[in-house]
Order: C-alpha cells, then structure tokens, then sequence
C-alpha cells in the first residue's frame, strides 16, 4: 500500500533515526525523506544498505554505526552531531529479552534498560542542548503496548518501556520552554520481520487480530503516519503525549 501522508513539509530540517536498518525504524526514516528531511541513520549489527537505497539520493546525509549497549558510548554521537545538528530526533532503536521473572537474570536486565532508556536519555540530552540553542526541535521516542501493561516474562522490556513514557513527560516539562516538544509513539502489533513468527503462527495471530478492532495487524507506514505528525508544525501544541497505534487494542 503505498503511503497516503500529505501535506507535511520537512524541507531544511535534519532528522535522526535510530534502529533504522529495517522495520519501523526504516520506515519512518524513508517517510522524513520524502517529506524533505535530511536523514542521518543509525543502526548496528548489519548492513545499512537497503535503508540507503530506499532514501531519495539528496536527502541521506550519513550512515552511523553505535552500539547503543555500550555504556561508554555516549560520546560518539559528538562528532556527528557538531557536524549535523539534528532538528528531529527519533528514538526507535530498542531490545528485548524474554525470561520469566524468577530466572531474570541482571545482564539482560542491564542490557535492555541500557538500550532502552539509558541510551535513549543519553542521546536525547545532548540533541536537546543543541535544539535548545536554536530555540526549537521535535523528539519523538517509540514506547510500546508494553508502556501500559506487563507482558508475559519480559519485565526489563515493560520497566524500561514504562520509564520512557515517564521520560517523555519529564522531558516535554524540562523542554517546553524551548520550543522543544517531546512526545511518543506506542505501537500495537505491527507486520515486521521481528514479528514475523508471531503473524504466521495461525493460533496464536488469530487471538490478536480477535482482539483488534480494525481487524488487521499494523504497517510500519501506519506507524511512520504518526511520527510525520509529530514531526511537524502541525504538532507545535502537542508534548508530553503518547500516541497509541494499535487499530483499538488498548480501547478493547
């Protein structure tokens, strides 16, 4: 299905996205694009070369490799971002673990609040010093269903998820006066190669699609919709909020 968004200008802007080798994260980049952003990707553990492809050509302006787990890696992002001050940041990089609580080990607690939260804050704070100069920026962090509920032996996952949407009103009330808005997405079950797995297992897709009033899984287009409004001046009044894209699951 090709993307229905209209309307929304990005030109001059420079938008950073995180996790943006595939999935939501590649989506929402290639929606920027095409609304006149200059992109800066992020990804780690592969290649980047289908995101690259997929950018129009004038609109990619480099490729950066981090390794958001690492706790002493705050500092690269300097040198891209004095290179390239970022006018749009988009926090979508994430893990998750699943082990029941009982044998949850520290590690991938560790790992998982690292890459979810700590990188995300870390990240944020230095784009926001530079934004904060300019008088003007958009933040916008990926939450998840699992920011409102438990889950099922993924307890780093829902803490770290839960805490970013505390972020992101303590953020948006730091950040307001700067012209900073600071919001979130939370998306339902959307068709990606990390869920692939789950939409092909006939019982288990059944149970969700019972559960979801549009009566279909999520695109990444349907996720990239939500951040190109929250990109824009559109939503200059907007902050502190967590936009739901989950076709009704929570209103169920």
């Amino acid at each position: 299905m090709e993307p229905r968004w209209q309307g929304i200008d990005l030109q001059g802007k420079t938008a950073l996205v995180t996790g943006a080798r595939t999935g939501i994260g590649q989506t929402v980049a290639i929606a920027l694009a095409n609304a006149g952003a200059r992109i800066i990707l992020h990804g780690h553990g592969g290649a980047m070369g289908e995101s690259e492809a997929l950018l129009p050509l004038d609109r990619h302006l480099t490729t950066v490799s981090v390794d958001l787990s690492d706790r002493e890696a705050a500092s690269a992002w300097d040198s891209v971002l004095d290179a390239w001050p970022v006018d749009i940041l988009v926090n979508n990089a994430g893990i998750i673990h699943r082990q029941p609580f009982l044998e949850h080990e520290k590690e991938p607690w560790d790992d998982v609040l690292q890459v979810n939260l700590t990188a995300v804050f870390e990240l944020s704070q230095k784009v926001a010093r530079q934004m904060s100069q300019r008088e003007g920026g958009k933040i916008i962090h990926i939450a998840s269903l699992l920011s409102f509920q438990g889950g099922i032996n993924v307890a780093g996952y829902a803490a770290s998820k839960h805490a970013l949407v505390g972020l992101t009103q303590a953020m948006a009330n730091d950040l307001a006066g700067y012209g900073i808005q600071v919001n979130a997405i939370a998306p339902g079950y959307i068709q990606t190669h990390n869920t692939e797995a789950l939409s092909r297992d006939p019982v288990r897709s059944e149970q969700i699609l019972a559960r979801i009033p549009a009566g279909r899984w999520g695109r990444p287009e349907d996720v990239a919709g939500a951040a190109l409004f929250l990109a824009s001046d559109l939503s200059n009044y907007v902050t502190g909020h967590t936009l739901v894209v989950d076709g009704g699951w929570m209103g169920r």
